[in-house]
């Protein structure tokens, strides 16, 4: 995929959610993930953090809650930090609205489409 398509893809994913009303959301888990739907929340927590995750296998598969723990900043002083971030940890909630999986940033409320994924409510 392209620089042109991959933006195109975010315009339309972008716009998408804004036509759901939130008041349709429903709390969700991913059903039966997939490695389709594993790289779609892949993507998506990714693009939110403007950074890159490692997320485990049954991500929201058990829970609609998704909470990521950054580690510590390496430093040229300690390349190798050991022990944890103490700030506050990002929290992301995937519903379903409508027949769409929809994670969404607590942080700032913004919604992700999950292409390729199935949810049931929870």
């Amino acid at each position: 995929m392209n620089i042109k398509s991959t933006t195109m893809l975010a315009v339309l994913t972008l716009t998408a959610c804004q036509t759901m009303s939130a008041d349709q959301d429903q709390p969700a888990r991913i059903n039966e993930a997939t490695d389709a739907s594993r790289t779609a929340l892949q993507e998506a927590v990714n693009t939110a953090l403007h950074s890159s995750v490692m997320l485990a296998d049954d991500a929201l598969t058990k829970s609609s809650v998704l909470i990521v723990e950054l580690n510590p900043p390496a430093k040229i002083q300690n390349p190798n930090p050991q022990g944890r971030d103490m700030s506050r940890p990002i929290q992301f909630r995937l519903v379903l609205n409508q027949s769409a999986c929809i994670l969404i940033d607590q942080r700032d409320g913004s919604r992700y489409v999950l292409n390729d994924t199935t949810c049931i409510a929870e």
